[in-house]
């Protein structure tokens, strides 16, 4: 099926009307929808903190997987854009990206074929992947060496307890330098993911970590073909990974690339509270002026007022993410009118696959058919339910539909 802009076809509707506005019930609810001018903002605010800080960016694309917005990013500034898999890879190469950091391991034959093929394909991109084991380094040699290719490749440092990565400096050093005697693989650097570390204060323990990398960065330098990539930083601690970086001695021909995802539509739980500490403790952040807003929203409908404190709502766990807080209305509509909504007289209690519950407050005015717009948090696990997103403007008219590559 094609989309196309103006033509709407969310992921489980029929072909809806053109143009279109949410709030007329053009199109069929629910729908996730993204602000353009909130999307704008944030893309810019990224782009212009890194740059202000003198390090690359490379967003991971795994958050929204919408070539649309990949190609928004690019056209910003992103030096890269990253990846988790083979197949993400390859829709980040299909869509026009020039540089993908696939920060995990490449491992499996059918995914190895995979990105020998992109690489046959999209000669001009280039395309990075993660190693912590001589086993698998040596696979990579072994594959690639027999298409005639060339892999580049980033060595994962990782903490005990954590997911991939070496667990010491030793044994990134000795893999290093095993590294060096295979064919058809490049080092090109050093790559870690600091978010595994948790706790009540676990910033101590990223700085650690941080300073860690970069003292081990020094000692690869040798063993690194080109500009040394130095690379890290989720959407909470990037601002502790430039001024740890930025601070200490590093390789003399270093990238510092960071790699926050969830900025892209910023959200209005987890990630609000991570940038308001962002906010707290980095000057850079503030002086910027203008922050990150929530753009990622979900327009749904009530379907039942079965009691006179409960409601209804027609979407569920297939819609929105539920991980880190469930979605909480932001505002009410009927017959297309805005409606006051007080704070806490609607609110989200309870969710299964096609239904959310609501408590409402006495006195507080819900019907059957009216809309309800609810902001969420954790937006990877929005977008990873839908095939294609609603662009719109702050009228909620509809001015492009976004197609997902999940």
């Amino acid at each position: 099926m094609k989309y196309q802009n103006n033509t709407l076809v969310p992921h489980k509707s029929a072909p809806l009307f053109t143009p279109a506005n949410l709030l007329n019930e053009d199109v069929c609810l629910p729908a996730a929808v993204i602000k353009k001018a909130a999307l704008e903002n944030n893309i810019h605010w990224m782009q212009r903190y890194a740059d202000t800080r003198g390090v690359s960016l490379a967003p991971h694309g795994k958050t929204s997987m919408t070539p649309w917005i990949f190609q928004q990013q690019q056209q910003a500034g992103a030096w890269a854009i990253g990846v988790g898999s083979a197949w993400q890879a390859s829709v980040a190469m299909a869509s026009g990206i020039r540089r993908v950091l696939m920060v995990n391991q490449l491992v499996g034959k059918a995914n190895m074929q995979l990105i020998a093929e992109l690489q046959s394909a999209y000669p001009e991109v280039e395309y990075f992947c993660c190693v912590d084991s001589l086993d698998n380094a040596r696979a990579l040699s072994a594959f690639f060496a027999a298409k005639n290719q060339t892999l580049n490749i980033l060595l994962e440092l990782g903490v005990p307890g954590g997911r991939c990565g070496c667990r010491t400096a030793e044994q990134a050093l000795t893999l290093a330098g095993e590294i060096s005697s295979l064919p058809a693989i490049r080092l090109r650097g050093l790559e870690l993911y600091e978010g595994v570390l948790h706790g009540d204060n676990p910033q101590p323990k990223v700085e650690a970590l941080l300073r860690d990398a970069a003292a081990l960065a020094c000692q690869l330098e040798r063993h690194v073909d080109g500009e040394f990539i130095l690379t890290g930083a989720g959407s909470v601690w990037y601002d502790v990974v430039c001024n740890v970086w930025l601070s200490v001695a590093k390789p003399a021909n270093c990238r510092v690339v960071i790699r926050p995802g969830c900025y892209i539509t910023h959200d209005a739980g987890i990630y609000q509270q991570a940038q308001n500490d962002i906010l707290a403790r980095d000057q850079t952040a503030c002086d910027l002026g203008g922050d990150l807003a929530s753009a990622l929203e979900l327009v749904a409908m009530v379907q039942s007022v079965p009691e006179s404190d409960r409601a209804i709502v027609n979407f569920g766990k297939r819609d929105s993410a539920f991980d880190a807080g469930l979605p909480q209305p932001i505002a009410h509509y009927r017959n297309g009118k805005a409606l006051p909504l007080a704070a806490h007289s609607i609110e989200a209690t309870g969710i299964m696959d096609q239904h959310a519950m609501l408590k409402l407050a006495p006195g507080a005015d819900v019907k059957v058919g009216d809309i309800l717009v609810f902001a969420t948090s954790h937006p990877c696990l929005t977008f990873d339910k839908w095939k294609a997103l609603l662009l719109v403007d702050e009228d909620y008219n509809v001015l492009e539909t976004l197609e997902t590559g999940f």
